[in-house]
């Protein structure tokens, strides 16, 4: 497997693996054969606005083994080549562990998602190994280093040995809860993945590859979640900090 290092580079003060799809699940590949514990991140300029305001979701986002590009937006900023959607490399992944013989868990969305998730994953994959999935829990967005009244690890998450776990809690708290438990916990590598188990659900359709080619699937969401307009809001502030130099 590859030993490739790959650059880094520094957009609004977060870096960002500029690495390709294949490049991504070559590394992620890697690390599932080896001793260790390591976490995914997958920025995009909603979260690099929120690292501005937020310093230690700053230094989570720069401290994780791979920070992927994820969308059109870092490409926006000059720096960044390549772009590297969370949701696809989401399944990517789970692709590698049904043909390897990894086991995956799934953790976090609505009530059922997760669920969900695996029974659609797994008709799609069907060596997939499914340790568990479990509904998330309501986690206070503003959130720092939790106490230890905030540190919510459910039996069998502490327990359940998995080499890939999913977590999507939403952006800033999933973070946050995968950098704080994961040494606790028997888990290989861990990704934050938001919005994903929604996608792969079907709770939430998806825009069409062409759209997403056009690098307009943020507006495609915004069209079917009105509600988003607010954090849709973080897309001008990140184009404005962008043309400040910040």
């Amino acid at each position: 497997m590859t030993k490739k290092k790959f650059m880094k580079k520094d957009v609004l003060g977060v870096k960002i693996d500029d690495i390709t799809m294949s490049e991504a699940v070559e590394t992620v590949a890697g690390w599932l054969t080896k001793p260790g514990k390591r976490y995914i991140v997958t920025p995009n300029p909603e979260f690099l606005v929120a690292a501005k305001a937020d310093l230690i979701f700053k230094n989570i986002l720069n401290n994780a083994d791979l920070s992927i590009p994820d969308g059109i937006g870092l490409k926006l900023s000059g720096k960044v080549k390549n772009i590297v959607y969370g949701a696809d490399l989401m399944e990517k992944l789970v692709a590698l562990a049904a043909e390897n013989g990894f086991a995956v868990s799934f953790l976090g969305g609505g009530d059922g998602v997760a669920e969900k998730v695996a029974e659609r994953l797994k008709k799609k994959y069907p060596k997939l190994t499914v340790n568990y999935t479990l509904e998330g829990p309501v986690i206070p967005a503003k959130a720092g280093i939790y106490t230890n009244k905030d540190l919510w690890i459910p039996d069998q998450v502490r327990d359940d040995k998995v080499d890939l776990l999913f977590v999507a809690f939403g952006h800033i708290k999933q973070e946050k809860w995968i950098v704080n438990n994961l040494p606790k916990l028997p888990v290989k590598v861990a990704m934050g993945v938001g919005g994903a188990f929604d996608y792969i659900s079907g709770t939430v359709s998806r825009a069409p590859m062409w759209i997403r080619k056009l690098g307009l699937e943020w507006l495609f969401r915004l069209i079917i979640q009105p509600w988003r307009i607010k954090r849709q809001l973080a897309l001008l502030k990140y184009l404005w900090l962008l043309t400040q130099g910040n």
